[in-house]
C-alpha cells in the first residue's frame, strides 16, 4: 500500500489521525509484553499485565483465550482501539506462533503496517522472516522494534545487516543503544536528539527524557559513564557515514524500515515507537476490492470481515465479526448491505475492543476495526457497504499441512460435533471436509497445536470431548474448473473427494503423486493450495 497520491484529497481529520497495524515476531520475542505497554502508555490500562502471571498478577489484556492464558503464547488475533497523543491507534495483535499463521495472514489484510519486533539476542527469526514476506508482498510499511536490549545482545551493526541482508530492506535507525544486558543504561534519540534513560526500578515507568544539543552536549557525560559514552559517539558516528538516513516516502513504500532499541519489559523505547508509528506509519490507505478499490475519504461506509471470533464471552454463544472499516463515517444502528447475500443488516451493538473488553461503538471512521455480534451471517471474507456490490479481494484461506479425522467421545453427540466444527471453519480456526464417502469428517491445520486449541475449545465451549486419528490423507487442495469438468473429475475420484464447509469441492491427498496424475489426466482440472475467502 502505497503513500496516498498528491492528487487523492485530503482525509477527514478523523480518519487522517487514525493509525491502523498489526505487530509481528517470532514467538517469545516480546510482542505481548509490547502490546501490553501500548496499552498502558496509551491509558487504556492502570497496570501492564504480565505474560507469565505468578498468583494472583494481572494477566495480559490481549490474551483472552484460557490456553492463552495457561500457555503464555497468543494464539488468536486480538484487536484493540486507544488514543496516544493526537492519533487513534487500532492495533492488531497477532499469533506469534507458526502454528497459527494463517490468523496472521489475514490479519495483515486489514491493517496498514506492520510493527517487527526482534530480540536483540537472536535477530531475524524464521517466522519473522515468513510474515515479513507477506507484509512484503502486500508492500506494508514495517517499523523495527529491537525488543531485550537489557539482556545479553547482539552487536547493533550486527542486527542491521542481519536485517538488511535476510529482509533486502534499508534500516535506518531511529534510536541507538546505549550499553546492553547489565550495562543498558537508555538509548540516544537520533530523531529528535534526545538523551532517554531507563529506570530499572519501575517497569511501568516511562523513561526520564533529557533534550541534548547533540552528542558533544557535556549534559551526556552527566548521565552516561565515560567509556559508554566513547562508544555510543564512535557507533552513531559509523551509523551516519553507513548507513541511510531517514526517508519517510520510502517507509511509506515499504523499502526502509527505521529500527529502535528498547526493553518492552521495562517500558523502555515503547513511547519513541508510538511516536513512531504517529509521524510515519501511514494514515488509512484505499481497500482493493472489486470492481473498483475503496478509498477511505469516501462519504459512503464500505468495510470488511478479516476475522471470526465464536464464544468471546463463555456465558453467551456469541460471534463476533471483526470488521476493517474502509471507508466513510459509521454509526451506530446504520443499515449496510451484506453483500454475499444482498440482504440488508443493521448494525444496532457493534463494539469496539481493548482485548476482551469491549464497549458499544457509537461511531467509527475509516481504519477502524469494530466488531458485529451476529448469528452466523458473517462469514471472512464478506464485505458490507452501504449499498454499492464492493467486494474487497485478496483474503486468503490456506491448503491446510495436517489432517485428522475426529470424532465425538459420545457417539450420540455427533451432530452437536457437526455444529462446533463448522463454526470454527468460520472462524478460520480450522479447515472441515466432509468426505464423500463414509461418515465422520476430517480436520485440517496449518499446525499441530491447532489440533489441541480445537479440541480444548470443542469441550469447554461445547461440553463435548472429542478424538483426533491419524488420516489416510496429508493434504487438500481446491478443484476448480468448468462445471462439467469438474463433476467428472469428483465422480472418478470419489474416495478423494469432499466438500468444504462452503460447500467448494476439495481433493484429499495421500502423496504428491495424486497431484501429478490429476494434472496429466485432466488437464481441464485444476488443484489449488489456496482459496480466496470471498463469495
Amino acid at each position: 500500500m502505497l503513500d496516498a497520491p498528491s492528487n487523492r484529497p485530503a482525509l477527514p481529520p478523523e480518519i487522517a489521525r487514525r493509525r491502523t497495524f498489526a505487530i509481528i515476531s517470532h514467538p517469545d520475542a516480546g510482542k505481548t509484553t509490547l502490546t501490553e505497554k501500548f496499552l498502558l502508555f496509551g491509558g487504556a490500562i492502570q497496570m501492564a499485565g504480565q505474560v507469565r502471571a505468578k498468583g494472583e498478577a494481572r494477566r495480559t489484556r490481549s490474551d483472552y483465550m484460557q490456553m492463552e492464558k495457561d500457555r503464555g503464547i497468543s494464539v488468536s488475533a486480538s484487536a484493540m482501539s486507544f488514543d496516544f497523543k493526537n492519533f487513534r491507534f487500532n492495533l492488531v495483535d497477532t499469533p506469534g506462533h507458526s502454528d497459527f499463521s494463517e490468523d496472521t495472514y489475514r490479519t495483515l489484510t486489514a491493517v496498514d503496517a506492520a510493527i517487527m519486533v526482534i530480540d536483540g539476542a537472536k535477530g531475524v527469526e524464521s517466522q519473522t522472516r515468513k510474515l515479513f514476506e507477506v507484509c512484503r508482498l502486500r508492500d506494508l510499511p514495517i517499523l523495527t522494534f529491537c525488543n531485550k536490549m537489557d539482556r545479553e545482545s547482539r552487536d547493533v551493526f550486527e542486527i542491521i545487516d542481519e536485517i538488511q541482508e535476510n529482509l533486502a530492506i534499508d534500516v535506518t535507525p531511529a534510536s541507538w543503544p546505549i550499553g546492553m544486558g547489565r550495562d543498558f543504561v537508555g538509548a540516544y534519540d537520533m530523531l529528535n536528539d534526545r538523551l532517554e534513560l531507563m529506570d530499572r526500578a519501575d517497569r511501568n515507568k516511562v523513561a526520564d527524557s533529557i533534550q541534548i544539543s547533540g552528542l558533544d552536549d557535556p549534559k551526556l557525560a552527566e548521565h552516561v559513564p565515560a567509556g559508554l559514552l566513547e562508544q555510543l559517539k564512535e557507533e552513531v558516528e559509523m551509523a551516519r557515514e553507513l548507513l541511510p538516513a531517514l526517508d519517510k516516502q520510502a517507509v511509506l513504500e515499504g523499502h526502509m524500515t527505521p529500527i529502535w532499541f528498547g526493553s518492552a519489559i521495562n517500558s523502555f523505547g515503547v513511547k519513541e515507537l508510538m511516536e513512531g508509528i504517529g509521524n510515519y506509519a501511514p494514515e488509512p490507505q484505499p481497500a482493493r476490492a472489486e470492481p473498483r478499490q475503496i478509498a477511505p475519504e469516501e462519504q459512503k461506509v464500505a468495510g470488511f470481515v478479516f476475522k471470526v471470533q465464536a464464544n468471546m464471552d463463555p456465558k453467551h454463544r456469541d460471534r463476533v465479526a471483526f470488521v476493517r472499516l474502509a471507508s466513510g463515517h459509521f454509526e451506530r444502528g446504520m443499515k449496510l448491505t451484506h453483500v454475499r447475500s444482498k440482504k440488508a443488516m443493521t448494525v444496532s451493538a457493534p463494539v469496539l475492543f481493548l482485548a476482551s473488553d469491549r464497549e458499544l461503538a457509537e461511531e467509527a471512521w475509516a481504519g477502524d476495526i469494530i466488531g458485529i455480534p451476529n448469528h452466523g451471517q458473517l462469514r471472512i471474507g464478506d464485505t458490507l457497504t452501504e449499498g454499492e456490490t464492493l467486494k474487497v479481494t485478496g483474503i486468503p484461506s490456506f491448503a491446510p499441512e495436517l489432517l485428522q479425522s475426529v470424532r465425538a467421545g459420545d457417539p450420540m453427540k455427533a451432530k452437536h460435533l457437526e455444529k462446533a466444527l463448522y463454526q470454527f471453519a468460520e472462524e478460520g480456526a480450522a479447515k472441515v471436509f466432509k468426505p464423500s464417502i463414509g461418515s465422520g469428517y476430517i480436520v485440517g491445520v496449518v499446525g499441530a497445536l491447532q489440533f489441541e486449541v480445537l479440541g480444548a475449545r470443542i469441550e469447554s465451549e461445547y461440553g463435548l470431548p472429542v478424538r483426533f486419528e491419524p488420516s489416510q490423507f496429508t493434504s487438500a487442495r481446491w478443484v476448480h474448473g468448468p462445471k462439467d469438468a469438474v463433476e467428472t473429475f469428483a465422480a472418478k475420484n470419489t474416495q478423494h473427494i469432499a466438500t468444504d464447509n462452503d460447500g467448494d469441492t476439495v481433493y484429499l491427498t495421500r502423496m504428491q503423486w495424486d497431484i501429478d496424475r490429476v494434472e496429466r489426466d485432466y488437464p481441464e482440472v485444476t488443484l489449488s493450495a489456496t482459496k480466496e475467502m470471498m463469495v
